[in-house]
C-alpha cells in the first residue's frame, strides 16, 4: 500500500472529511451532495482480478462533488496544499469552464482549499477564483497567497461537521 505522503493518496484525508460532512448534512435533510468518481479504464489487474494495478483516466473530470442544497444546485472541487500559496496549476481550464457554465445555469460553484500545514479550510467563491484565474491567464501571478483570501470564508468545524461548507454557501448567497 502507498504511504500517506505519496501523490496518489494526496487529498484522501480531505475527501474523507468532506464525505463525512456530506453524510451528516444528508442525515439532517440539509443537502444531497455526492463525490463524482473519476472514470478510469483498467489496463492491468492482479492475478486473481481483485485489484487494478494499472489504469488510465478515460476523460477529464469536471469537479469532485455535485449535488443540491435546498433546491440550489451546487458543484465544487476540493484541493489541498501544504504551503501558504495555492498554485493555480491545481485547477484545470475545463474545470473553470464547467463551473462557469454551472453558475450560468443558476448553480453555485466553489472550491474548498485545505491548508494542511495549518489545518485551515477556506471556501473560495467561484467569482473570486475566476479573478485569480484571469489574473494568471493575463500573465500575472500563478498562485494565490494566503493573505489574498477573502475574509469571512474560513470554515471552522462544529456540531460534528468537519468541513461545514454550507456556512460558506450561506455567506456566498448574501453576496450575489
Amino acid at each position: 500500500m502507498a504511504a500517506w505522503t505519496s501523490r496518489g493518496l494526496r487529498g484522501s484525508t480531505l475527501e474523507e472529511l468532506i464525505n463525512r460532512t456530506n453524510e451528516t448534512y444528508r442525515e439532517h435533510g440539509l443537502c444531497l451532495v455526492q463525490k463524482i468518481p473519476t472514470p478510469i479504464t483498467p489496463i492491468k489487474m492482479n492475478e486473481d482480478h481483485t485489484q487494478i494495478t494499472l489504469a488510465y483516466f478515460d476523460q477529464k473530470s469536471t469537479v469532485d462533488y455535485i449535488g443540491v442544497v435546498q433546491s440550489i444546485p451546487v458543484c465544487f472541487d476540493a484541493k489541498e496544499c501544504s504551503v501558504d500559496t495555492f498554485s493555480l496549476a491545481n485547477i484545470h481550464e475545463h474545470q473553470i469552464k464547467f463551473m462557469e457554465e454551472f453558475e450560468k445555469q443558476g448553480g453555485i460553484s466553489f472550491i474548498l482549499i485545505h491548508y494542511a500545514h495549518i489545518d485551515r479550510f477556506h471556501y473560495m467563491r467561484f467569482s473570486v477564483l475566476k479573478k485569480f484565474w484571469d489574473r494568471m491567464t493575463e500573465g500575472g501571478r500563478k498562485s494565490i497567497r494566503i493573505d489574498e483570501l477573502e475574509e469571512g470564508f474560513d470554515l471552522k468545524a462544529h456540531e460534528g461537521l468537519f468541513v461545514p461548507y454550507l456556512d460558506g454557501i450561506k455567506k456566498d448567497l448574501t453576496l450575489r
